[in-house]
């Protein structure tokens, strides 16, 4: 692994939440303009690098301490003459911290303690001044010292000990709205957090160790690649190595929410592998698994524990995700999150919420024309007004839903979002062959995502492959133990296909509130049961919810590709009594 000392400069807008919610346009525009005008300058002219923007917030790299310093305080005292004639409330006011520490590279991209440090200290500072560290100060005192004072000792957030830190500058911070929102480090806590425990050496041999500790190191490794994800860095978890540990404590010291622990134990060619997720704020397991292989599978066996984990949380994340867009109608990363509150509104599946959810994606669009996830999810939002029968327009709404997918597959034809959205949209026109292509583009491209996952269960089914499709949708179940309600509908119409109908029942069973086509189902089930009590309740609650409804409707609304599976479905349906 890569490492290197520089200088990290973090950077953030003071009271982001609070601007927003008084005029979105006018604070992109103008945190736009302070990037374009000052922030990108300054920082070439003291040749930093941007390592990353992230929607309010910088993250900067410079080869010397010294120039780290001077261009943050170059830019603090621009930004304090552009905003002089401002009204307090409207201005944009940066916070800097500084630090300098050893880093992992990877790519384009830095982790480690010193940017975790940066960001801390970016939180100490003053609005409108800069935060440096002890260690910045001893490179900076006889240079730039005059600028700092000393600010004290602080406990910095998972900093084992107090930091002293040195401060400069600052303005008034205008009284924050008592609903404006979270700051930033709230915001940042809304992201799933990680921390991957040392695994024990299990093997009573000492010199295995290295072992243990570079399978952890992996696993930590590969999950920090999901930008989803805060993972703690091996340096903080490698504390507790060889201790017995409260996973409590460790939850409590690291500020996570979720810990992985276990064990491995390898002896000549065979290793087992042992390890454990748990919610920490619950204290509960929320997946476990044992791998028992050859030592020569133990890149597979990583693979399969990073997928496992990284399968496990996009419930917590999305719920993570749409908490923050409720709150901010934008936010880290402009285009992202206009594309997230779409995504939000789209999943209520409300008519007005279906055409704000495009307004949105089309601010999206317009922020970033190239943005293919952009267009891709505008596509699904206009399928699923085309679906429910909304638009004035269904043809011209179908055609302009086929504009935006193509454009996003032209554009990025390895976003697995845009392969999964081009399969749903294919088979509701019936191009089974088309749909499944995009399905295992999609797989391949992104095999952790349950949307994936269970999509491959709801394709097979309607292929004809009922009995593969269930193993699908089971698995996507497992992966993400907090799936969306709808996962069980698809469980309940492959079971139907597989003419396992107790089970197509046990799995509606769970659907808070079935809807006219989910009762038609259980009518059917029960009919084919042999329960006519059962099948004549349901259908009445299919004419109740929908009066008009008749099997000969119905059935165009299907995409079975095998003529034997619509049968059946068909004959189950006159079976309940439901009128043909």
């Amino acid at each position: 692994m890569e490492r290197k000392l520089t200088a990290i400069l973090a950077a953030d807008v003071v009271g982001y939440s609070r601007l927003m919610g008084r005029d979105e346009e006018r604070t992109l525009d103008a945190l736009k303009a302070l990037r374009r005008e000052v922030f990108a300058p300054e920082i070439r002219a003291h040749g930093g690098r941007i390592v990353k923007l992230m929607g309010d917030g910088a993250l900067v790299e410079f080869i010397s301490v010294i120039a780290a310093v001077e261009c943050a305080l170059a830019i603090q005292a621009v930004l304090a003459e552009r905003t002089a004639g401002q009204q307090a409330e409207d201005a944009i006011v940066l916070r800097i911290g500084i630090h300098v520490g050893d880093v992992i590279i990877q790519g384009d991209d830095i982790y480690g303690d010193g940017v975790n440090l940066a960001a801390r200290l970016e939180g100490e500072a003053e609005p409108g001044g800069v935060a440096i560290s002890d260690d910045v100060w001893r490179q900076v005192r006889n240079k730039l010292g005059a600028a700092f004072r000393d600010g004290g000792e602080r406990s910095l957030k998972n900093i084992d000990r107090p930091m002293r830190v040195y401060l400069s500058g600052g303005v008034a911070e205008p009284e924050a709205d008592a609903e404006a929102g979270t700051n930033t480090e709230t915001e940042r806590a809304a992201l799933p957090s990680i921390a991957v425990l040392p695994l024990a050496n299990m093997s009573g041999d000492p010199e295995q160790e290295f072992f243990a500790d570079g399978l952890t190191e992996d696993i930590i490794t590969e999950l920090s690649r999901f930008k989803e994800l805060l993972v703690i860095s091996r340096n903080s978890t490698f504390v507790y190595k060889g201790r017995a540990v409260n996973i409590q404590e460790v939850a409590r010291d690291l500020d996570v929410d979720y810990v992985a622990e276990g064990s491995v134990r390898k002896a000549g060619d065979r290793v087992r592998v042992t390890i454990q997720l748990i919610e920490t704020a619950a204290d509960r397991h929320v997946w476990a698994e044992r791998y028992d292989r050859k030592l020569e599978d133990i890149f597979d066996i990583q693979d399969e524990i990073t997928a496992a984990i990284v399968s496990t949380l996009p419930g917590r994340l999305e719920a993570a995700l749409r908490d923050r867009a409720k709150h901010r109608p934008t936010g880290n990363m402009a285009a992202y999150e206009y594309v997230l509150t779409g995504k939000v509104l789209h999943h209520r599946s409300q008519r007005e919420d279906n055409a704000e959810a495009i307004r949105m994606l089309d601010r999206a669009i317009a922020l970033d024309p190239d943005y293919a996830h952009a267009h891709a999810w505008r596509g699904c939002v206009l399928g699923q007004a085309w679906v429910y029968g909304w638009p004035d327009d269904p043809d011209a709404t179908w055609k302009d839903m086929n504009r935006s997918l193509t454009t996003a597959l032209a554009l990025d034809d390895n976003d697995s979002d845009v392969h999964r959205i081009l399969a749903a949209a294919n088979i509701a026109q019936d191009n089974h062959d088309r749909s499944f292509y995009h399905q295992e583009r999609a797989l391949a491209l992104n095999p952790n995502d349950t949307l994936i996952v269970v999509q491959q269960g709801e394709i097979l089914t309607w292929l004809g492959r009922a009995e593969e499709g269930i193993e699908w949708i089971l698995k996507a179940m497992r992966l993400n133990p907090y799936h969306p309600e709808r996962f069980w509908n698809h469980l309940g119409r492959a079971y139907f296909v597989a003419h396992r109908y107790p089970e197509a029942v046990e799995a509606f069973r769970h659907l808070n509130e079935p809807d006219a086509a989910q009762q038609a189902f259980l009518a059917a089930c029960h009919a084919q049961m042999d329960d006519t009590t059962q099948a004549e309740a349901h259908k009445a609650k299919v004419l109740d919810l929908n009066p008009d409804f008749t099997v000969a409707g119905y059935l165009p609304t299907l995409h079975y590709k095998n003529p034997a599976d619509l049968e059946h479905h068909k004959e189950s349906l006159l079976l309940a009594g439901l009128p043909a």
